[in-house]
């Protein structure tokens, strides 16, 4: 028996196989990430609220996350 597609809208990018889990996306996992002073990335000093000194430090943060799971 093949499982019905009725609640996955036809947008037409094609939807990833049922038995796949829809990976989270990297701006809900860095907004995970616990302020710790310094940037996640390159470990340079920041204030306690931002996690990252900038996008090229984030987007390199997801790039090495997705390499090491």
């Amino acid at each position: 028996m093949e499982p019905t597609q009725e609640s996955v809208p036809d947008d037409g990018a094609g939807a990833a196989p049922p038995a796949m889990a829809a990976p989270v996306s990297p701006a809900r996992t860095r907004q995970m990430l616990p302020p710790k002073g310094s940037c996640w990335y390159c470990e340079k000093p920041l204030d306690n609220v931002k996690r990252f000194c900038d996008k090229e430090c984030a987007d390199a943060f997801d790039e090495e996350k997705e390499f090491t799971r």
